[in-house]
């Protein structure tokens, strides 16, 4: 991290020194002044990967007195104020952002604020738009963030669409593969939802809710060894947690 930001800093002060050298002033050029703009941004952005969003402000702020259309700088200054739960100003950037160029990337950042202040509708929305490019990178996190959206509207078989789907662009899906199983568990369809833990459980550490649905699945399987390992593990780290108190209830 420290690595990244300190490269981040260098290419900043590399755009800088182009902006003064030479016998015509580059801020006058076109293009002059797009090196400096995304220097700036890309100098916002490392402070804000550094965990110092306050400090990302200045150079996004001068990155848009260049450019007031940059969708980069409107997008990173919105993840600027969603870090520091500044709302309003966050939906206002995001949609400037849209406005200028829509990005799957930036709605896939968009739709992700929106589910953070529970507007499921929208984020889907949203969300859908980012999928609409077969070429997007990351097409794979828009369909789990999808069906994610889609459970908390209770549309679950939509949900399931969605999850499969980002297994089909990317089968190393940890959450996606997690609430397949939970959602096969629910319709007790135990031989699939063991295929899908087993995968989740290779590609990610435990949580509470995995490690309750772990022991309840080994325990239809008969693997008591594995059970009990796991419900050792659930009180050992998650010992206040709802998901403990219903393991509780269900060896009474």
């Amino acid at each position: 991290m420290i690595l990244r930001v300190a490269l981040l800093l260098l290419f900043a002060g590399l755009a800088a020194g182009c902006v003064s050298s030479g016998s015509v002033d580059p801020m006058r050029t076109s293009e002059g002044r797009n090196e400096a703009r995304d220097a700036y941004i890309q100098l916002g952005i490392g402070y804000l990967q550094q965990g110092e969003a306050a400090r990302a402000k200045n150079p996004l702020r001068k990155a848009l007195e260049l450019d007031p259309n940059s969708a980069d700088a409107h997008a990173a200054l919105a993840l600027v104020f969603q870090t520091e739960m500044e709302n309003k100003l966050a939906d206002e950037h995001y949609r400037k952002a849209l406005a200028s160029h829509r990005d799957a990337r930036i709605l896939n950042n968009y739709g992700s604020f929106l589910f953070e202040q529970k507007r499921y509708d929208e984020a889907l929305q949203r969300f859908s738009q980012a999928a609409e490019d077969n070429l997007y990178p990351e097409r794979s996190r828009v369909f789990q963030n999808m069906g994610m959206t889609a459970l908390q509207l209770g549309q679950r078989e939509q949900a399931e669409t969605y999850f499969t789907r980002a297994l089909r662009l990317d089968s190393r899906q940890p959450r996606a593969l997690l609430e397949l199983a939970m959602l096969a568990y629910e319709d007790k369809q135990y031989v699939p939802a063991k295929r899908y833990y087993d995968s989740f459980s290779r590609l990610s550490e435990q949580n509470a809710r995995s490690l309750l649905l772990g022991i309840r699945l080994a325990n239809i399987h008969q693997d008591r060894d594995h059970a009990a390992s796991l419900a050792l593990q659930l009180k050992r780290l998650y010992p206040g947690t709802a998901e403990y108190q219903q393991f509780v209830s269900e060896q009474r």
